[in-house]
């Protein structure tokens, strides 16, 4: 158990190390991460053995960005504290949703990102709870329906949220739409927006509507052409 989630770590800490090195804002990307972990400036610092002014400089981007060697120290120290922490938490929960080959992509914001511009993005039409889709975002996970329905247990489907609730879950590959709200229904957290792909509005199942009304979920139908352009799209969202 004890291999298993150190080589859980070392993928995670190679995730957002990469982040982190593409980032256009570096250190906005640090501090991100480090709240994530629930590590004070102080407490890392002492971990990588710097003065905890370093950090605070990176993170207001006072100081020029990190080079790969020290993003590579930053991110281990984070992965290094929570499994001495407690015992992983954070770390399981960030690569719970990775092992299945149903998420597609997960992505959290740097800053909260109106739901207009997020659904202009995916060139999308509102099909429940008008009013409510222009909530910020904090993220989204980008799911395949089939792959979800076969592999993900109840506990796997709670851990697509990554690091809040605030976020959209786009769903793939989808017919009618029934079956990802039938499982947002008996799950817990709720998401703040669910998005259909793979169908036209006017086939959006009627109870999938009615449950997105119930559960006060903005529900968006895509309108891009497939899978592949619909994850793109989302990654060239600029916050």
């Amino acid at each position: 158990m004890k291999e298993k989630s150190a080589n859980t770590a070392d993928i995670l800490t190679k995730n957002i190390a990469g982040e982190i090195a593409l980032s256009p804002r570096p250190g906005e990307a640090m501090r991100k991460w480090r709240q994530i972990f629930g590590v004070n400036q102080k407490q890392l610092a002492g971990v990588l053995d710097i003065s905890p002014s370093v950090i605070s400089d990176y993170e207001s981007g006072r100081r020029m960005s990190p080079g790969v060697e020290f993003v590579r120290r930053f991110t281990y120290a984070l992965t290094s504290w929570d499994m001495k922490k407690s015992g992983g938490i954070v770390v399981e929960k960030f690569s719970a949703a990775k092992r299945s080959d149903a998420v597609l992509d997960l992505r959290e914001f740097l800053t909260p990102l109106p739901g207009e511009k997020f659904i202009e993005r995916i060139k999308g039409r509102i099909v429940a709870n008008k009013s409510l889709a222009g909530a910020n975002l904090w993220g989204y996970t980008v799911i395949d329906s089939i792959k979800a329905i076969l592999e993900l247990t109840e506990d796997d489907f709670a851990q697509i949220y990554g690091k809040n609730t605030q976020r959209a879950l786009v769903f793939t590959k989808v017919h009618m739409g029934r079956s990802p709200m039938i499982a947002i229904k008996v799950t817990k957290p709720k998401p703040a927006m669910v998005v259909l792909h793979g169908l036209k509005p006017h086939e959006v199942d009627k109870l999938a509507i009615k449950i997105a009304e119930m559960e006060n979920i903005p529900l968006v139908v895509s309108m891009l052409g497939d899978e592949k352009e619909l994850v793109e799209s989302l990654k060239e969202i600029d916050e």
